[in-house]
């Protein structure tokens, strides 16, 4: 089967170039043969009428005066048309009156008869001469439809001497067989013509498009074997860019694994030793206070020993809170509402205080960068609630959108300008981001003087994490 798309652009731009250039060689030799049919026409209607003024017009000058032609009239008229070139070239003669009764004919059966007036008839008795192509369909010509298909018909008028006057019209017919060969050849040589000069630009657009043609080809040649480089290219940086994704979220894991080993670390070592420490001290200033020997500086060593003993209480108390700031529950096996939940209800009972948690469509399975990432978030925005509003009141509200974990902390204490540079106290707000962005996600946070805070960050849920990879 044909399909013109198979083509090339230059073969495509050929083909449509040689049918247009076809139809318009075509239309043009048909316009200028009909131009030509026109003007062979009229010149010929110019030159048949010239002879009729000249020969004709002399025997219908009678006309002027009675409405019909006398018997030496008609017989001259006849010898006329029959003896002369001007027979040979008209096949037949009428002579109209003014109310459309034919007053001679070359066919004797018509004289006398009256028919309607055509418009072409009527025109002549203005003054014009009338030529048309008939096909011999009015009444009169009932004798010519019986030899002829069509002829060249005019009208030419008769006016008496030396005067405007038109006492008559002239009728007379002639075949179109030199028109139609006159016509033929010069159709011929305006197709000819036309042709040569079509064929000539057809050659010399066919050269140009071909060229164009070769250029856009090769062109297109290294377009595409620059697409398949940036495809290649795009295929690397996709991996890398997984690679990243999956770094990033091991770099999470690990970091809470990081911290869950300093959290011991310090527990098993400074932890223990404070105890052991406050432990030993204690018993020696319960040795001291009951010692039987008066010493003058008991009382003093006592309250020293009770200062160091507080002291290490004190330390003793901070390090346990810092190890459980340190310490991660087990949020691996933990859904994402579960880790939500967590992060909530540890910090009201570690605050007493009450938070407003909201949840709406969150998917079951997560990545566990997402969910440690979703804890400390939670945990460390309440808290800087807690520091900085102890009065307001907290909300939490989770959300997925477009792919996204969109995760808002909320309260409406007395806020910040976030435009001022960052100080010690907003390292907690630092951390969160650089928690967000390290998993490809976004974090922001809205608050003014006296109009509370929100902060708000979206997680990707579909981060890649490959932990034994």
């Amino acid at each position: 089967m044909f399909t013109f798309s198979r083509f090339n652009l230059s073969r495509q731009f050929l083909l449509v170039c040689s049918f247009i250039l076809l139809i318009g060689m075509i239309v043009m030799g048909t316009w200028v043969g009909w131009q030509i049919k026109i003007g062979v026409a009229n010149r010929t209607a110019a030159i048949t009428a010239l002879y009729v003024d000249s020969f004709i017009s002399p025997h219908l000058q009678s006309l002027a005066y009675i409405d019909k032609l006398n018997v030496e009239h008609l017989a001259s008229l006849d010898a006329l048309l029959t003896n002369t070139p001007l027979g040979q070239r008209i096949v037949t003669f009428k002579v109209w009156g003014s109310d459309g009764t034919i007053l001679y004919s070359s066919n004797p059966t018509l004289i006398g008869r009256k028919f309607p007036i055509t418009p072409e008839l009527a025109r002549a008795f203005t003054g014009e001469v009338q030529t048309e192509i008939s096909d011999l369909t009015e009444p009169e010509n009932e004798f010519e439809r019986g030899q002829w298909s069509r002829l060249i018909e005019t009208y030419a008028p008769v006016r008496k001497a030396g005067t405007s006057t038109i006492v008559a019209v002239s009728e007379f017919y002639q075949t179109t067989v030199e028109l139609d060969e006159e016509v033929r050849r010069a159709q011929m040589t305006s197709w000819l013509i036309v042709g040569s000069a079509t064929l000539l630009m057809y050659l010399l657009l066919a050269g140009l498009v071909g060229r164009a043609s070769n250029t856009i080809l090769s062109q297109q040649g290294e377009l595409q074997e620059k697409v398949i480089q940036l495809s290649a290219l795009l295929a690397q940086n996709e991996q890398l860019h997984n690679r990243v994704s999956r770094a990033a979220s091991r770099t999470a894991a690990l970091n809470e694994r990081f911290l869950l080993r300093i959290s011991a670390d310090l527990h098993d070592g400074p932890g223990q030793d404070l105890s052991l420490a406050l432990l030993r001290i204690g018993e020696l200033a319960d040795t001291c206070e009951a010692c039987a020997i008066r010493i003058s500086k008991r009382r003093v060593l006592s309250r020293d020993f009770s200062t160091i003993q507080s002291a290490l209480q004190s330390a003793l108390d901070d390090l346990r809170a810092i190890l459980a700031g340190l310490r991660l529950p087990e949020v691996e096996e933990l859904s994402l509402v579960e880790t939500a939940e967590r992060a909530v209800r540890d910090y009201e009972r570690k605050t007493t205080r009450t938070v407003s948690l909201t949840l709406s469509d969150i998917p079951a399975q997560t990545p566990l960068a997402v969910k440690i990432t979703l804890y400390r978030i939670l945990q460390e925005s309440l808290s800087n609630g807690f520091k900085h509003a102890r009065e307001a009141a907290q909300s939490v509200n989770l959300s997925c959108a477009d792919g996204q974990l969109v995760v808002e902390v909320s309260d409406n204490g007395a806020g910040f300008d976030p435009q001022v540079k960052t100080t010690d106290e907003h390292l907690g707000l630092m951390g969160m981001r650089e928690r967000v962005e390290i998993l490809g996600g976004a974090f922001e946070v809205e608050s003014a003087p006296g109009r509370g805070a929100t902060v708000r960050a979206r997680l990707p849920l579909a981060t890649m994490e490959h932990e034994n990879e």
